[in-house]
């Protein structure tokens, strides 16, 4: 049995550049004033970032991510199903455009 809580802490302890990257333009509430929790448990996932009051999911991709595809889509139907709405970036995309970025997280906040 996985023990969720401990695996979330860990991943927030060994986090990698480009999701340090994010967690530095959301922490604190500086996004809009809006509070993002990051490696946070929704049962049976760990999702990168969530504003919980909004229901949003922001999950960042490396390039392992191009041989999970499906994987990724049923999770984020399974995370949609349970009302979340989740945005997908990426990484290359994070640092060639954080402007664009910001701009879709605030226009998926404002929903």
């Amino acid at each position: 049995m996985i023990d969720f809580k401990s695996r979330s802490r860990e991943l927030r302890k060994k986090s990698v550049f480009t999701e340090r990257v994010m967690w530095r333009l959301l922490r604190n509430r500086r996004l809009n004033k809006f509070k993002f929790r990051r490696q946070y448990v929704i049962e049976p996932f760990i999702v990168d970032f969530i504003c919980i009051s909004k229901k949003l999911i922001i999950e960042l991709d490396g390039e392992y991510h191009q041989y999970q595809q499906e994987y990724d889509l049923d999770r984020a139907r399974y995370l949609e199903l349970k009302g979340y709405h989740v945005l997908r970036f990426q990484n290359e995309f994070l640092f060639a455009k954080e402007d664009a970025v910001l701009n879709a997280i605030i226009e998926a906040l404002e929903r």
